[in-house]
């Protein structure tokens, strides 16, 4: 199993400031892949093209607050949200954003504090990715008990077989083979 440092994330980071995206660039490792953009409207056309794992918001942008975006991205996609806003307004935002899934981080905030926070969703989103390819797995394993039993089915119905002698029947001439199981349930169905 790949370690939380060897998997490599996407990054968008919405900010006017320069600033902010220094220091948020520090808070990301290397391997990641980190772009940015300045208004939340560039934001929107990147989420529309593409896939991210994180969206960084510095509050307020150009052309809106940032709270929308946040919300809109959350109705879109999966990916984590971390919303940085001025201290004077974070009770508020919090308030509206947090049932949304956004964390939200007042500024200024103390060293090391977004870089808790970004290592925090990034481990959270590959938890979810962890979560995704074993659901994916798992939807194999039944489609391939689909289709083994439809063709065992067939083997019962067709050949005048037991269920244990049709299951018995598959297993083999896969071992014979070299082949899955499904392969040649395939082929008996294919036979139909």
């Amino acid at each position: 199993m790949p370690k939380f440092e060897d998997i490599q994330h996407s990054v968008l980071i919405v900010s006017v400031s320069r600033q902010f995206l220094e220091i948020a660039g520090r808070s990301l490792d290397p391997v990641h892949l980190v772009e940015t953009k300045k208004s939340a409207a560039t934001a929107r056309r990147c989420i529309l093209e593409r896939y991210y794992d994180l969206i960084i918001i510095n509050a307020p942008l150009p052309d809106e607050t940032g709270e929308e975006l946040a919300v809109d991205i959350t109705e879109q996609c999966r990916a984590s949200i971390l919303l940085v806003v001025p201290q004077d307004i974070y009770e508020d935002v919090a308030q509206a954003v947090t049932d949304h899934g956004i964390l939200v981080l007042a500024r200024p905030f103390p060293r090391g504090r977004m870089d808790k926070m970004i290592r925090f969703l990034l481990a959270d989103q590959s938890k979810i990715r962890q979560i995704e390819n074993q659901m994916l797995a798992l939807e194999e394993k039944l489609e391939d008990l689909r289709i083994i039993n439809k063709a065992k089915f067939f083997l019962v119905e067709q050949k005048g077989m037991t269920e244990d002698e049709a299951h018995r029947a598959i297993g083999k001439q896969a071992m014979n083979e070299g082949v899955s199981r499904r392969r040649i349930a395939e082929r008996i169905i294919d036979e139909e």
